[in-house]
């Protein structure tokens, strides 16, 4: 499980970004973004079900001296092949974000 977060604004990866992973059961794992604005979450295999990445866009945006009319960004899930690699790209601005499934 990973996740690529990119500001759209700058064009650039959002480094030091805080992301965590939950699944049903609670917290499966938390991480930062690094300089490309990669995190990578878990090595393997997940749980199946429902996940959710929250990512700390507020405090980011703060850290930076900026707004946003997003204090934490939510994508919620569904993990249906436990075995695969789930990429979940966020692009981000301070009123706007958008997702995929990434690979």
């Amino acid at each position: 499980m990973s996740t690529h977060v990119l500001d759209s604004v700058t064009g650039r990866p959002a480094a030091g970004l805080a992301v965590a992973l939950h699944a049903a059961e609670g917290l499966v794992a938390e991480g930062t973004t690094d300089a490309d604005g990669r995190c990578r979450l878990v090595e393997g295999p997940t749980g199946a079900g429902p996940h959710r990445l929250v990512f700390g866009t507020g405090a980011w945006a703060a850290a930076r001296g900026e707004e946003t009319f997003w204090p934490e960004v939510v994508l919620t899930f569904a993990v249906r092949e436990p075995a695969e690699h789930h990429h979940v790209p966020l692009l981000l601005s301070p009123f706007a974000y958008s997702t995929y499934r990434g690979s």
